[in-house]
């Protein structure tokens, strides 16, 4: 079994969110203002994991419910 870094899974958690969003046909500045941001950066930032940036534990129990996706689906390796 691999060893997966704190990195990877920021990753896979980006790439998921991206993938469930897109499945919903809903835009990353939709997804970002139903969250409570009045930006896009947050969900685009997080989706690929710029300068370091990720979802926290919030943002991603927040986008779940959103999307009406299992928390756990997010964190699945595709």
């Amino acid at each position: 079994m691999q060893e997966i870094t704190i990195e990877d899974l920021y990753q896979t958690i980006g790439r998921n969110v991206a993938r469930y969003r897109k499945e919903k046909k809903m835009s990353q500045l939709s997804l970002s203002m139903v969250m409570g941001y009045k930006s896009v950066s947050v969900v685009s930032s997080g989706e690929i994991c710029y300068k370091g940036k990720h979802f926290n534990l919030e943002q991603i129990h927040k986008i779940s419910k959103i999307l009406k996706v299992p928390i756990t689906k997010l964190f699945e390796e595709e």
